[in-house]
């Protein structure tokens, strides 16, 4: 072994991997294939120093890294210099993790942009099939820590700190630089001194914490205006006389209470008027007399439910000045987890065809994904819509000059857990669905111990009426493939690729590496795809 001997790689860079390696299909996908413009419109080409890297270079080097679960900017770095794809990609160039990051950050639009772009590609190879899509939701975490958040009287203490902070740090360094001016100049020669810039702009740390607080208030009143629309809703039934079955909206506890106490007090009451008026015309029977009306067993129930409604009621009123921000990334919110515990992040949301193609993506910061469902269904069916007129322009002999059809006519059926099960998302437009009532588990054991076939019958509550098609043979059989089709994806993304936590901050910048990330997947499915013989088709 002789490690001084000279090209132990070829000097021809084409012949360092071979041709059948899936870097030469992402250099060729984003050199051919997408628009990268929105790219190009930043990239410095004139001025002092040289001109900047290729952004196509960068995209096809962002894309490469995350797809091997390389996420950090100085890791990818250091594989321009170690690894042959990477240097490849560089065409021997060795961009830093400052030149990196700042690409990524400037260009985070764009990133989010790609994600339209590598689904057109997709469908275009014919992936996406739409007989079956599924959505799901999974927590992914901020960069941020759960010790970052205060409270609103913490975060308002925590800004008097910080501006008493700074302004006996710029007494201190005022009061030096006076004795050491005094001592360099004189103390009569006033010198060119000038306020450091650290104490000309109070800092980041102001901002974010002032960030935070309006954060909290905005959020507070869009959940109370919410709140308050689906309580008035509920109610609205109620007096119209509805029976309206399921959970109680927030808000709307006591008044529905108040409500059942009222209508079980004035029941009893008509039996009691009753048993008094046919006593009173003589009527004889074996009956025994009706109970008093605050000792019937409804009434004692109802007022139970009472006392339960305004405990909760003042439990919440009692939180609400507990609400939480977070100083380091005001957009991020606490999220429960389901084994247990809590994560300073985001709500993650992907629709996913029946061949695992990313059809739709979304972020948000509302722990409760029945949030999300109208925004993804919507987008999921514009999704279908473009892979539809994709396929249509690939195969122009088979072009139907009908108008392109709508989306409940291109997707099958779209298969959610209970977390999105609520009245509204069962009974909104769109195209057919199966939404969970309950635990699988719970869903496998009712099909099979008491199954039931047809209809769900037609004065059927919406809830109730999913729940006997879950019951059905075919229902059941159906929604079990939800877990393979929308869980998959996540597993992928955080167990394979490591993506448990965003680089950026904000929900902007979440949102956009989450469609990057959903490109980069979706590229996946593009790779594997070629390698059961297929081609990428050509280019104008």
């Amino acid at each position: 072994m002789n490690r001084d001997q000279q090209f132990l790689l070829p000097p021809d860079m084409r012949e360092w991997l071979p041709d059948t390696h899936a870097v030469w299909t992402v250099i060729e996908i984003v050199d051919t294939h997408l628009d990268t413009s929105a790219f190009h419109a930043s990239r410095r080409t004139g001025g002092a120093g040289r001109a900047g890297y290729d952004p196509d270079m960068l995209v096809t080097l962002l894309i490469w890294a995350w797809s091997r679960g390389m996420r950090s900017s100085r890791q990818i770095e250091r594989a321009c210099t170690e690894d042959v794809a990477f240097r490849v990609i560089c065409a021997g160039n060795t961009p830093d993790h400052v030149t990196i990051s700042r690409f990524r950050k400037d260009n985070h639009t764009a990133c989010q942009d790609l994600f339209t772009q590598v689904l057109i590609l997709a469908a275009s190879l014919g992936l996406g099939r739409l007989e079956t899509i599924a959505l799901d939701g999974v927590k992914i975490a901020a960069n941020a820590s759960k010790d970052a958040n205060r409270t609103e009287a913490g975060l308002r203490q925590a800004a008097e700190a910080e501006a008493a902070r700074i302004a006996a740090t710029a007494a201190a360094a005022h009061a030096a630089t006076d004795d050491a001016e005094d001592d360099l100049y004189g103390p009569d020669d006033p010198g060119p001194g000038r306020v450091p810039a650290e104490f000309a702009d109070p800092g980041t740390r102001t901002a974010r914490i002032a960030e935070a607080l309006a954060q909290m208030r905005a959020a507070k009143d869009a959940e109370d205006a919410d709140r308050d629309r689906k309580a008035d809703d509920y109610l609205a039934r109620l007096d119209a006389g509805e029976k309206v079955r399921g959970r109680v909206p927030v808000g709307a506890e006591v008044a529905a209470a108040e409500r059942r106490l009222a209508e079980a007090v004035t029941a009893q009451q008509a039996t009691l008027d009753r048993f008094e008026a046919s006593s009173a015309a003589g009527a004889r029977g074996h009956r025994f007399a009706p109970k008093p009306v605050d000792e019937h067993h409804l009434v004692r129930r109802r007022r139970t439910e009472l006392d339960t409604a305004l405990a909760k009621q003042a439990a919440r009123d009692a939180a609400a000045g507990r609400r939480r921000g977070n100083t380091t990334d005001p957009d991020s919110r606490l999220q429960p987890l389901r084994g247990g515990g809590w994560l300073q992040g985001y709500n993650c949301q992907a629709f996913t065809s029946a061949d695992g193609l990313i059809l739709a993506t979304g972020v948000g910061t509302s722990p409760a994904d029945y949030d999300y469902f109208p925004d993804l269904v919507d987008k999921a069916g514009r999704a279908a819509q473009l892979i539809d007129t994709t396929r249509r322009n690939t195969n122009p002999a088979g072009t139907n000059p009908a108008p392109a059809p709508a989306a409940e006519e291109l997707i099958g059926v779209m298969l959610f857990d209970a977390g999105y099960c609520s009245r509204e998302n069962l009974t909104s437009p769109g195209p057919d669905r199966l939404i969970a009532t309950g635990k699988a588990r719970d869903l496998e054991t009712a099909a099979a111990a008491n199954p039931v076939t047809g209809s769900p019958p037609p004065q059927a509550d919406p809830i109730e009426a999913m729940t006997h098609r879950l019951r059905t043979e075919d229902g059941i059989a159906t929604y079990r493939r939800r877990s393979h089709i929308a869980e998959t994806v996540f597993g992928h993304a955080k167990h394979n690729l490591g993506f448990r936590r965003f680089t950026g901050r904000g929900l902007a910048r979440a949102r956009s590496e989450w469609s990057f990330h959903a490109a980069v997947h979706n590229i996946g499915k593009i790779l594997t795809h070629l390698t059961d013989g297929n081609t990428l088709p050509a280019t104008a």
